[in-house]
């Protein structure tokens, strides 16, 4: 965590990143879920469209993590 608070334009960048992300991650899950109802779907394609969505998850969770104030102890 950063040690001061973001600015509105750090703020933006990051609703944007999250946004982008998210499609992403939401198309990525839309393919995922048509390659594996119409065969003969592809497990190479499959996993690797999985491990990149997992991916996005886990930068989605960082950023959010980021827009969360700090709360002093």
């Amino acid at each position: 965590m950063s040690l001061h608070p973001l600015t509105e334009a750090e703020i933006s960048e990051i609703h944007a990143q999250l946004h982008e992300l998210q499609v992403e991650h939401r198309d990525l899950d839309q393919v995922i879920t048509h390659l594996i109802e119409n065969p003969p779907p592809e497990d190479l394609l499959i996993r690797r469209l999985k491990k990149r969505k997992l991916l996005l998850k886990d930068r989605i969770i960082q950023l959010e993590t980021l827009l969360i104030p700090d709360i002093p102890a």
